[in-house]
């Protein structure tokens, strides 16, 4: 599986998802490869702040080639995570092309939702040259027993991306875990934020892709 995480909108927690999906492959023994197509390089600096070997490779890719270059990286891995960009470019198209599924994630925000619209175009662009490519939506960062966290959903079904069942919460986890190289896998393996990355990344191989 070929997995792109993508919003044009910074802050919505890419690249947080992208390490955590990335970890619970990785521990169903899969040959995991995370690529960072973000120029800011947070991925890299995650695995340059871990005093261990990371359970996935993690490479840096953020060029407009990348679908191009991908390919032959990729061929010794059973799953590579894409780290996408944070803005409307070229390489934010080639991160979408390069994948079979691209998760978007949503913060349960009004601004959010109505930027969904940028990241939506990318992926129908895409799909000229890609027509399976499947991509859904993943809320991310809600705020517990808020109205607009459970709001978030019925927001979204306006547009043609299904939403995932599994929410993933805002956790002070997973700042603390980042901030050494770790996940909540390696922190708090039976807390709540594992739980949910677990599930989320459950869900996303039931799609069969």
């Amino acid at each position: 599986m070929k997995l792109s995480i993508q919003n044009q909108k910074g802050g919505v927690g890419k690249t947080t998802l992208a390490i955590h999906i990335s970890h619970v492959l990785a521990l169903t023994r899969a040959r995991v490869l995370l690529v960072d197509a973000d120029p800011q390089g947070s991925a890299r600096d995650w695995a340059a702040a871990r005093e261990d070997k990371p359970p996935f490779s993690v490479i840096g890719l953020d060029r407009p080639t990348l679908h191009r270059d991908l390919p032959p990286l990729a061929k010794d891995y059973d799953h590579v995570v894409i780290d996408g960009p944070p803005r409307v470019s070229d390489l934010a198209r080639s991160a979408i092309i390069a994948a079979d599924l691209v998760v978007v994630p949503i913060q349960p925000s009004p601004y959010d939702v109505w930027a969904a619209n940028e990241v939506i175009k990318l992926i129908q662009e895409a799909s000229v040259f890609k027509e399976n490519l499947k991509s859904v939506f993943v809320i991310n960062r809600r705020i517990v027993n808020t109205a607009i966290g459970r709001d978030v959903g019925a927001a979204l079904a306006e547009y043609s991306l299904p939403v995932l069942k599994t929410v993933i919460s805002q956790r002070v986890g997973f700042a603390e875990s980042a901030a050494a190289g770790q996940t909540v896998l390696d922190t708090d393996p039976k807390g709540a934020a594992a739980r949910e990355i677990l599930a989320l990344t459950k869900e996303i191989l039931s799609l069969g892709v």
